[in-house]
Formats: structure tokens, C-alpha cells, sequence
């Protein structure tokens, strides 16, 4: 696969998602970095915004095997993993492959899942294997977990601890349509729900050719020390308790090669990090605690720091396209 094949892949599944989301544009394009960089999404926004449907879209959008599991306090982690299961008729066990066994899992409300069934989730979303009763079952690329929550709720909801936010290469808060996206919407969904007729436009061979070659995105090195310059930057932030951690770097450079490949080039520029900045960081920063705390500040503080750090003066390099994959 080259670029242009890449491109033309891209943008069947853009035209797909379209077909039945309204608007998201930035969300749709953080969402297709995700897929590309090989991480997972946490899709964060207030109820009845769309994050299900954007999830569900994607799948059907992708001719790979999907699993839908709605997060409950009592849901138990085998309930995700699967469970080995005495076969009367053989006299043997056997083994229930659970959801996580898809290469696309949406864990629809996964703040209201108790932590110890939020972290059976670690080992697949860093590792691509579960371990049960002692045995190890890899998991078929491409995989990917694709989480939401409503940050609103504080009943019977237990929010997520620093190690497993790690996990999730973006997290992506679309907010509120506006006043003309929610005329569209009325106008689309008013006699039937479109994603019933959404067919899959890519398989998984081809998405795992996009992402071997969005690895493949050339970064100078010039880039690659104001990207370092911005991870540094986050643990030296007065409001940051914990900053940027070195997985953390590797995300956002991971997720600036996605996002360069989603916009047709080869080659990451600047503008690809200042835009993956804030999914990719601002939910593994720990911030101080105390008076002047407050919601969103995480994200402010990521945006401040792309406005002091310097951005390298360099030419932009040539594409390079026609490689195979």
C-alpha cells in the first residue's frame, strides 16, 4: 500500500462515517489517527452527544469481527474475557472466548464497570493478549478499544485511574452540535436510522497495511526533539503534579504519524503534533490539587505549552509516496 491508496482507503471510510454522523469532523479525523496509530480511543462527552453511534459506525464501517459490552457495576471480568467451562458431554473444559476477542471492542460507560473489571482491560490494550487461568490467548490485529463515558456522572460511577487513561492513545470530547448539525440530524434520523444501511468499506488486511505504513511516516529529528520538548514541558508545568510520562511521548509521536498519513503526507510537520497535543496528553497529566482547580485545565495547560514552546524552522520535506507496504 502507498500513499495514494492510503488516501483513497481514508477517505471511503470518511464517506462512510458521514453518511450517518453529522458534523465531528475533528473527532471523525482523531478517530481514523486512532485507528491508524494502532491505539485505543476514550470518547468522552455529556449524554446523547453520539459517542455510541461514532464508535458503531466505525465498525460497520470496517469488515472485521465487532463486540458491543455495556459496563455495569456487577459486570465481572470474565464477562469480558471469557471463561473455561466444564463439558459434560466430553468430560473436558473448554474455553468461552469472551467480547475482547474482536479486533473492535466498545466498552459502552466504562466508569460504571467496578476497577477490577476496568483493569482486566490493561493487558489487552497494551500487550494485544489476555492471560486466563494461566494461559495466554493473543488477540487478532487490528484491535481496537473504543471506550466512552459521560463526564458528568458521579453516581454509581468509579472514574478511571491514571494507569488505565494511559492506555488510551486519544481521548476525544466533541461537545455539542451546532444549531444547523442539529437540524441535519433531525432531518437525517426523522424516518429511519441510516447506520442500518452503513456496509463495510475496508477489511482488516488492508487497515493493518495502513497502519504498518502509517509507522512508517518520516519525523526529522529537529521535530522529534520539539515534540520531547513538549512531553518535558507538561512536568514542569506549577498546575501539573505528574506530567507526560515516556509512553506518553511515544503516543504523541505515534499519533502525529496517524494523523499525518489521514491528511496525505508521508512526512509529519508541525501543525500534525500541535493537533494531536491535547488528545494524546492532557488526560495523563495529574494536576495539583487545590483551590484553583477546575475542569478542562488539564487541556489549557497542554495549549499553553504549544504556544511557549518554539516550533522548529525547518523546510518541508518532499513526499515520498509510492512506497509498498
Amino acid at each position: 500500500m502507498n500513499i495514494q491508496e492510503a488516501g483513497e482507503l481514508i477517505s471511503s471510510i470518511r464517506n462512510n462515517l458521514s453518511k450517518v454522523i453529522v458534523g465531528k469532523e475533528a473527532g471523525v479525523d482523531l478517530l481514523l489517527t486512532a485507528l491508524l496509530a494502532n491505539g485505543h480511543v476514550l470518547l468522552e462527552d455529556v449524554p446523547g452527544t453520539g459517542k455510541t453511534l461514532l464508535a458503531k459506525t466505525l465498525a460497520r464501517s470496517l469488515d472485521c469481527p465487532f463486540k458491543r459490552i455495556q459496563f455495569t457495576p456487577d459486570l465481572l471480568p470474565s464477562d469480558l474475557s471469557g471463561i473455561n467451562y466444564y463439558n459434560q458431554k466430553t468430560g473436558e473444559f473448554e474455553f468461552r472466548p469472551g467480547p475482547v476477542f474482536a479486533s473492535i471492542l466498545l466498552a459502552d460507560e466504562i466508569n460504571r464497570a467496578t476497577p477490577r473489571t476496568q483493569s482486566s482491560l490493561l493487558e489487552c490494550m497494551e500487550e494485544r493478549q489476555i492471560t486466563i487461568d494461566g494461559v495466554t490467548h493473543g488477540l487478532e490485529a487490528p484491535f481496537l478499544v473504543i471506550a466512552t463515558q459521560n463526564p458528568v456522572d458521579s453516581q454509581g460511577t468509579f472514574p478511571l485511574p491514571e494507569a488505565q487513561l494511559d492506555r488510551f492513545l486519544l481521548r476525544i470530547t466533541t461537545g455539542y452540535p451546532a444549531f444547523e448539525e442539529g437540524v441535519r440530524i433531525l432531518q437525517r434520523f426523522r424516518l429511519n436510522n441510516p447506520l442500518e444501511d452503513t456496509a463495510a468499506v475496508a477489511d482488516a488486511r488492508q487497515i493493518q497495511e495502513a497502519q504498518r505504513l502509517a509507522a512508517a511516516v518520516n519525523i526529522s529529528d529537529d521535530l522529534l526533539a520539539y515534540l520531547m520538548q513538549i512531553v518535558e514541558a507538561t512536568r514542569k508545568a506549577p498546575s501539573v503534579k505528574l506530567g507526560a510520562s515516556p509512553r506518553a511521548g511515544f503516543a504523541l509521536l505515534r499519533a502525529s504519524q496517524g494523523y499525518a498519513l489521514i491528511k496525505g503526507r508521508d512526512y509529519v510537520l508541525p501543525d500534525d503534533i500541535k493537533a494531536v497535543a491535547g488528545p494524546v496528553l492532557a488526560h495523563r497529566l495529574v494536576l495539583q490539587r487545590g483551590p484553583g482547580a477546575r475542569e478542562g485545565q488539564a487541556a489549557e495547560t497542554v495549549q499553553q505549552i504549544l504556544r511557549e514552546v518554539e516550533v522548529p524552522a525547518e523546510p518541508v520535506p518532499a513526499a515520498r509516496g509510492g512506497r509498498g507496504a
